[in-house]
């Protein structure tokens, strides 16, 4: 085994960033090219229903690109050439669509009864015939939604309110028996795989599990840039003893370099290749639902921030507010805000802003130059800053006084 690298924990910070492709390096007009680039680096964005702000899969590009097109999103997604599909990632999640093969040990599992959410799992033991039947009329029928099965059985007080027809088709989809033809708003339509997946890719030879989870932590590493074995396990929600298989023998062939950072009590591993730039320049807000963030004691570690999401805490005891970004600028998560997309009245609510210790002196500066970005992006027309948080006076200056205010 190589001798473990060093790294300060500055340079870790700045290796993590350039990985997610969080230079600050972005393109004046976002071409589907390179949507598509950084689809590939991060191997997978994440999918949620919360729609406070935009939806989870469509903020990463914004945080990485600026204001790039939706569309191309949901080309690459569902489009007639499509390079992306639905499936369990890291959670729910758009992935490149030649990572399939390496997913189909979990699409075996879960048909088995493993690696699948338990309520789940019990009905799929419990209603075989019926989760036949349901296959047997998305075969027969084509393309369908939950809300479109015959016979569905909706019964009160159902697992999350799903009727069984949905439980039996998102059994299903855990199983790679169909996967997501398309999204009607955010209902997902469900289809068979051979009719809605490239026939090279359901042909492609279908790796061995050890081979798979390689596969997957060599991703989620050149993702992270510089990573614990938690991290690299979490990136994928891989089980312990396999991401831990996978990376010894990642290191075993030099695809993966052992690494000691500074501040950190955890082994670390490096991807080859993966540098800190000498300069860098980021200013992106992030999602809640952003890599950067998945593993939250990994943004700890490498920012100093405590980041926990409150949408789910009674709104008295909130810290931050309710749909907290973090925004980063330079190579520090300098500021969180609390925003909303107020469609009705086409106005971008700051309803918090708290500025983080160590933070540059111009945040406020550039956070409201991004907030303009975010409110064009999303076709909104004002800014409005409510008086709470630290931060907040000086945010509602410079957003007063910002050169071309969005709309």
């Amino acid at each position: 085994m190589a001798s473990a690298v060093s790294l300060s924990a500055r340079d870790a910070r700045r290796i993590a960033l350039a990985a997610q492709g969080l230079t600050g390096a972005r393109p004046p007009r976002p071409s589907r090219g390179r949507l598509d680039a950084m689809l590939g680096r991060l191997g997978m964005v994440q999918i949620d229903s919360v729609n406070v702000l935009a939806r989870a899969h469509y903020m990463p590009g914004f945080s990485r690109l600026g204001a790039y097109a939706v569309d191309h999103l949901h080309e690459a997604a569902y489009g007639r050439r499509r390079h992306l599909f639905e499936y369990w990632g890291h959670e729910a999640s758009l992935i490149r669509l030649d990572l399939q093969p390496a997913l189909r040990w979990r699409m075996s599992r879960a048909g088995e009864g493993r690696g699948i959410y338990g309520g789940l799992a019990r009905f799929g033991r419990e209603r075989p015939d019926f989760i036949a039947e349901v296959l047997r009329q998305v075969e027969t029928r084509g393309a369908l939604s939950a809300r479109e099965l015959e016979d569905c059985g909706r019964s009160a007080g159902s697992w999350w309110g799903w009727s069984d027809g949905k439980r039996a088709l998102e059994w299903l989809f855990w199983a790679g028996r169909v996967t997501t033809a398309a999204r009607r708003g955010f209902e997902r339509v469900y289809d068979l795989p051979e009719r809605v997946l490239p026939a090279e890719i359901l042909a492609a030879p279908t790796p061995s599990d050890e081979e798979a989870h390689r596969t997957l932590v060599r991703v989620a590493a050149g993702a992270l840039g510089v990573a614990t074995e938690r991290d690299l396990r979490d990136y994928w929600r891989l089980d312990p003893p396999d991401a831990r298989a996978a990376i010894c023998a990642l290191v075993d062939e030099g695809d993966l370099l052992p690494a000691s950072v500074e501040g950190w009590d955890t082994e670390a591993y490096l991807a080859p290749g993966a540098a800190a730039p000498a300069r860098l320049k980021a200013r992106a807000l992030v999602s809640p639902f952003d890599p950067l963030l998945w593993e939250r004691p990994r943004a700890e570690r490498l920012f100093g921030m405590r980041y926990r999401i409150e949408i789910y805490t009674p709104a008295h005891l909130r810290e931050h507010g309710y749909y907290v970004l973090p925004f980063l600028w330079g190579d520090r998560l300098a500021a969180r805000v609390d925003l909303k997309a107020d469609r009705k009245t086409r106005r971008l609510l700051v309803q918090a802003a708290h500025l983080e210790p160590r933070a540059p002196p111009d945040t406020a500066a550039a956070l409201a130059d991004e907030l303009g970005l975010l409110g064009t992006w999303l076709d909104l027309d004002e800014i409005a800053v409510a008086a709470r948080g630290d931060l907040a006076p000086a945010l509602a200056a410079a957003t007063r006084l910002m050169p071309s205010a969005p709309g």
